[in-house]
């Protein structure tokens, strides 16, 4: 069973693959599940300020779920950018009928690690300002998984941490009853391990986290459900459980079977 909680279309601003087609090529594939979980950022520095529209979204999310429904599972989403500091936008996004959030953190300030602040900041210096704010998104709250956890990684092409700080992370992301993905983008741009690696999976599980989510992070259809695999491997080793969310409800992905 494939189920794929990471999915962007032509609804954010960095893709422009056909929702339509991606439920073709999930439906080809024999996948259970998608969840189209459009890019939200209200930073001003980034590209997509502003650029998703969830009536638009919905309009053509509520037409293709109908028509597919005795098909394939499919799911509505966002991937709401640093979601502590736009609270109240989040909020009133929240007014629509979300099945699923992820919350993600791109953006330091005006910093994003592209070749430029990578010239300036070490791996080590942009990591200690990074999990801070991921520290502060879990503080908040307010989404269900947070996404692609390790995410400096695909443009440093290693990681930087302190033990100390990913289980403050971990501990307080466990008590609002938040989860981690498995985000598997970073195996087809060329990097050998998931997001996040074994390692953090390791200290995730010590720190009490039994469920992850596992999305594909696709931007193009043919990127549908692409090293879900690897992620299903990882899973057993660290007996963990996949789950998906329904109406903002977690269930245990294997249980709802099509």
């Amino acid at each position: 069973m494939i189920t794929d909680l990471h999915v962007h279309t032509e609804f954010s601003c960095d893709s422009e693959a056909d929702m339509e087609q991606y439920v073709k090529q999930a439906i080809n594939k024999k996948m259970h599940t998608i969840c189209f979980t459009e890019h939200v950022d209200f930073n001003r520095n980034d590209y997509g300020y502003n650029y998703y529209m969830p009536d638009r979204f919905f309009e053509k999310y509520n037409k293709i779920k109908e028509e597919n429904n005795n098909f394939i599972r499919v799911y509505a989403g966002i991937e709401f950018g640093e979601p502590h500091l736009y609270a109240d936008k989040l909020k009133q996004l929240l007014s629509y009928p979300y099945d699923y959030v992820i919350g993600s953190i791109h953006w330091i300030g005006n910093m994003f690690p592209c070749q430029k602040v990578r010239e300036q900041y070490s791996a080590k210096e942009f990591y200690t300002l990074y999990w801070e704010e991921v520290l502060n998104a879990v503080k908040h709250g307010s989404f269900d998984s947070l996404g692609h956890i390790d995410f400096p990684k695909r443009y440093y092409g290693e990681i930087y941490y302190s033990e100390a700080k990913i289980k403050e992370i971990f501990k307080r992301l466990l008590d609002k009853n938040m989860v981690i993905e498995i985000n598997t983008s970073s195996v087809r741009k060329g990097y050998s391990e998931t997001m996040p690696e074994k390692e953090l999976l390791e200290v995730y599980k010590d720190c009490g986290g039994a469920y992850v989510t596992v999305g594909s992070d696709a931007h193009e259809v043919k990127d549908i459900g692409a090293d879900i695999d690897i992620a299903k491997e990882l899973i057993k080793d660290f007996e963990l459980q996949e789950v998906m969310y329904e109406h903002r409800k977690r269930i245990v992905a294997e249980e709802n079977g099509k």
